[in-house]
């Protein structure tokens, strides 16, 4: 059974589930009318589930009409940031009855929620210290995300699942510490624990996890928490908040907040100054109370507020790097609860590959954070020291690398960040700006009911009932079933892999994606073109993602689609199709499409790892001399001139004696992987380097080594793995 079927078996919903059943209907609303106090169910203008069910089958507001919206209405809430927090204190609010709008400067989920480390946990190690240390506090943020991992499992049923999770043991002493530590972790989540731990021999671990190192191995443990697509998901939850009537717009940047004066002659917030930073247009939104949601933004917004004020949000940085299908096993992820300098590094399988990370690391807020090398380099060491060495960890895997900066709540008397626990604040400034800060992606719900709860106290807001976000289905759940993708394959004719791809992202909203798609004109698949062959990602994805708010190229590769997180060469080859695509449906002049180009481009180099690109100058030249002496009778057969350097002309002269055809674009991409000094040609001492660098696995894939037939043979076959960084 796929983890999928398997929550969606276990977890039913329970609470407010919309079902067409009419004394479905009449029974969840007896129940939620028990559990409210007999106050009356209300979700923004729905007056029964029925309504409500109606709303979430509605088509999404166009952002030009939210923007309109935004302008001309009187909010009881104004949520600033789009990520997962502020999404869903959107939806809290909303869904309570009250006038709700959000507005984010990027996208949804363009900042940290979208670059986690794709879990639902609870926090093993928080756990761990909270025991050891007897830090109550901590204990009980643990329970919380314990209690909050179920929720999200079983409202976004198609987005999340259960994730077996492996500590490898190589001490027998380990096992008892090792198996306390995780059957604490399962006496905690008590009955919402996904699936008990248990121990499995040596023989059984390197059965599931054939990657892993042998010598000196006693077994290993296996403990369950959750995983999810992070971006899908906060994109969801603020699409649910749009369908029941909150205005959310995206690329929307405060400038200013607004305050005005009461009958008592104090200063309160009573909106913001924004700009929608897709036409340069300003206006200001009025609203009763403001909720800071900015994550690491969150000074920069109280600062709005009051001047020099003391911080409370430590920034810190976390690395992850993406890896192929073959370093992991498709159902097993591994957790390495003692790196070389303390840190955790956790090594999962997500989206058929491989994703390891992550760092922790100091840092200072930007816009566009940066993975660095040495960050890379640091978790590509340790995870060879897990790995059996058959299995060669070469730099040139890695497809993709990105940064996230976590919004940790600061605390003077803790040393470091990795010493801090994900726990949130909730802040009143005396302008009644109300700051939710810190906090982790599991917890988001709570932080939001508590933020709105204290919204409500605060700015005197009449709410039309209290929190009804536990166990409300997020949009896509509702008619999402497990085999749903047979469907799909059935109804429409698509492949099977982008089948399970749609349903798995849409969820019952899979059908109109489907709808959207063009037909082949081949005999299968008979719908569906591919954006890029190698991923299930359609080209009318593209389409239905401007419904859903995309705005730009970027928009589309990193958060409507992965491929910016997963292969990174992928996205760049798939950049002019999406572009192209946007451009005619958003009626894009020339000059718009160049600026596309460009943003995309620079986004892939600096923010996904495209710049970190390993190169041969870096890699020393270590060769016998036997093998020199090869290698430059291998460079004088291509510099049949004995000019001293290799030439596009003489690439074509070489493969036209191999009888290859090699278009002329082909040729220049092969020079140009490979020509350090940009100068049109390669010189020996470049021609030696590139061959040191894939000798050492630095680089991989390159198509002159393969084209000279001197590529280093790997003990497991790389297909493709994108050329690496």
């Amino acid at each position: 059974m796929s983890g999928r079927s398997a929550v969606w078996r276990k977890l039913p919903s329970k609470r407010l589930v919309l079902v067409g059943s009419s004394i479905a209907v009449a029974v969840t609303l007896y129940k939620a009318k028990q559990k409210l106090g007999n106050e009356k169910v209300k979700v923004h203008a729905a007056t029964s589930l029925l309504d409500q069910k109606e709303a979430l089958n509605s088509p999404l507001i166009p952002r030009a009409e939210q923007l309109s919206n935004l302008e001309k209405t009187t909010y009881d809430i104004l949520v600033i940031g789009g990520g997962a927090s502020g999404a869903g204190v959107a939806l809290d609010a909303q869904t309570r009855g009250l006038k709700t709008a959000l507005v984010e400067k990027f996208d949804f989920s363009s900042g940290t929620s979208s670059r986690s480390t794709k879990l639902i946990h609870g926090g093993v190690r928080y756990l761990q210290k909270a025991i050891l240390g007897l830090d109550l506090e901590q204990y009980r943020m643990v329970k919380e995300a314990l209690s909050e991992r179920a929720n999200l499992l079983e409202i976004a049923p198609y987005l999340s699942y259960p994730l077996p999770i492996m500590l490898p043991v190589y001490r027998w002493w380990q096992v008892p510490y090792f198996w306390a530590g995780i059957k604490a972790y399962d006496l905690v989540a008590g009955g919402q624990t996904l699936k008990s731990s248990y121990f499995l021999s040596k023989t059984k671990t390197l059965e599931l996890f054939p990657m892993l190192k042998k010598e000196r191995m006693v077994g290993s443990l296996v403990y369950y928490d959750g995983q999810h697509n992070d971006a899908r998901m906060n994109l969801v939850i603020a699409l649910t908040a749009a369908r029941l009537g909150a205005t959310i717009t995206n690329h929307t940047e405060v400038l200013e907040l607004i305050k005005s004066t009461d009958e008592n002659g104090k200063s309160t917030i009573s909106g913001a100054k924004v700009k929608d930073r897709m036409t340069g247009k300003e206006f200001e939104v009025k609203a009763k109370c403001v909720i800071n949601c900015t994550g690491p933004y969150t000074d920069s917004v109280r600062g709005m507020d009051q001047k020099n004020i003391k911080k409370i949000c430590q920034p810190s940085s976390g690395v992850h790097i993406v890896l192929p299908d073959y370093y992991s096993p498709d159902q097993m992820g591994l957790l390495d609860p003692s790196t070389s300098d303390g840190r955790v590094i956790f090594f999962l399988p997500w989206q058929k590959h491989t994703m390891a990370g992550t760092t922790d690391n100091l840092c200072s807020v930007t816009d566009n954070p940066a993975p660095t090398e040495k960050e890379v380099e640091f978790i590509l060491n340790e995870i060879k020291n897990y790995l059996n060495a058959d299995v060669e960890v070469r730099r040139g895997d890695v497809l993709s690398a990105w940064s996230g900066i976590r919004p940790l709540v600061s605390d003077p008397n803790k040393a470091d960040t990795q010493s801090l626990a994900r726990n949130h604040i909730i802040e009143v400034s005396p302008s009644q700006l109300i700051t939710l800060a810190g906090g982790k992606w599991t917890t988001y719900r709570h932080m939001a009911e508590e933020a709105v709860d204290k919204a409500v106290q605060v700015c005197n807001l009449n709410p039309a009932s209290q929190c009804v976000t536990k166990g409300l289905l997020l949009d896509g759940s509702h008619n999402w079933t497990p085999t749903m993708f047979i469907r799909l394959v059935q109804d429409f004719g698509l492949e099977n892999e982008v089948a399970q791809h749609l349903a798995n992202t849409y969820g019952d909203r899979a059908f109109k994606v489907a709808k959207m798609a063009k037909i082949t004109g081949k005999r299968w698949p008979v719908v569906g073109q591919r954006l890029q062959e190698e991923f299930p990602y359609l080209e009318a994805e593209i389409l239905y993602g401007i419904r859903e708010y995309a705005c730009t190229a970027v928009d589309m590769l990193a958060r409507r689609t992965r491929l910016a997180f997963l292969n990174v060469h992928a996205a760049e080859e798939a950049l002019p199709r999406i572009i192209e695509i946007m451009a005619k449906e958003l009626d894009w002049s020339k000059a718009k499409q160049k600026e596309e180009m460009d943003s995309a481009l620079l986004f892939l180099k600096n923010e996904m790892g495209l710049a970190l690109k390993a190169e041969a100058k870096n890699v020393p030249i270590n060769f016998t001399k036997e093998e020199i002496n090869e290698y430059v009778k291998r460079f004088h057969k291509l510099d049949t001139d004995k000019k001293g350097y290799i030439t596009v002309n003489d690439l074509r002269r070489y493969f036209k004696v191999r009888k290859e055809f090699i278009t002329e674009d082909m040729l220049h991409d092969i020079l140009n992987e490979v020509d350090v000094s940009k100068n049109g040609h390669i010189e020996l001492g470049e021609f030696l380097q590139l061959l040191s660098a894939v000798k050492t696995g630095a680089i991989s894939n390159v198509r002159l080594a393969h084209a000279l037939d001197i590529e280093k043979r790997k003990a497991i076959p790389v297909d493709r793995s994108g050329g690496g960084l």
